[in-house]
């Protein structure tokens, strides 16, 4: 039995206008046709990329490369990776050759590295045609190549105790490889042309929990259910 209808009233009036918001945000009512969870899910990864873009910072780092010449062999997962792999080498400048699994890459780090990077940047611009112009293989497979025998060289010179080549190649992977390939297809923008509109979101996220939850505790106050402290009993 209700207790206090007033705040039984007030908690239902507010699960009623959630539920209505809710159904609003699940509507595809924002522009270009998304719900509100795809519209604010596109938009803070648009800007993820926009503040992901360290290529440029990762050339300048290279040019200290150009002209060291390495000499590595890797083991790559398949005979079809290794020879994928051996094209890319060769097509950057290097001298690569596959032999089952097995793929040997000698050559000037700085230079096909400077190769690694104009993918990179050709893909984070998603300028995919680029790239697989340039191999004859789509680009997406190529940046995949890229980063199975950059992650195998990393640790290959980390073993010959090589830590600047290894720091390096581990951060044009991470930094250049793995960010222009899980942001391929989306546009970038800047954090500062939608700040209005993304602490907006950040604020109604908030108000919108509290939302719920004042809800909860006006209806079960309304029917009379609440916590208080247990009394604590006296030993005699």
């Amino acid at each position: 039995m209700a207790t206090a209808k007033g705040h039984l009233g007030l908690g239902i009036a507010l699960l009623i206008s959630f539920t209505i918001v809710l159904v609003l945000i699940f509507s595809p009512i924002f522009p270009g046709g998304d719900n509100g969870l795809d519209f604010s899910d596109r938009m803070f990864n648009r800007l993820s990329k926009g503040s992901s873009y360290f290529i440029p910072k990762l050339m300048d780092q290279n040019e200290a490369f150009k002209g060291k010449m390495i000499e590595v062999g890797i083991e790559m997962k398949n005979p079809e990776d290794a020879e994928r792999a051996a094209q890319l080498f060769n097509t950057a400048g290097a001298v690569a050759e596959a032999q089952a699994t097995e793929l040997k890459v000698s050559g000037d780090l700085g230079k096909t590295l400077q190769a690694v990077l104009n993918d990179s940047d050709a893909m984070y611009h998603n300028e995919g045609a680029k790239i697989t112009d340039r191999y004859g293989i789509d680009e997406k497979k190529v940046m995949e190549s890229w980063w199975q025998a950059l992650s195998l060289m990393d640790k290959k010179f980390k073993k010959e105790k090589m830590i600047p080549e290894a720091n390096l190649v581990s951060d044009i992977n991470k930094k250049a490889v793995e960010t222009s390939y899980n942001f391929y297809g989306i546009l970038p923008e800047k954090v500062s042309d939608k700040f209005g509109i993304m602490t907006g979101l950040l604020v109604f996220y908030v108000l919108y929990t509290m939302w719920y939850g004042f809800a909860i505790f006006y209806i079960f106050e309304g029917l009379g259910l609440t916590m208080t402290k247990a009394k604590v009993k006296k030993e005699v």
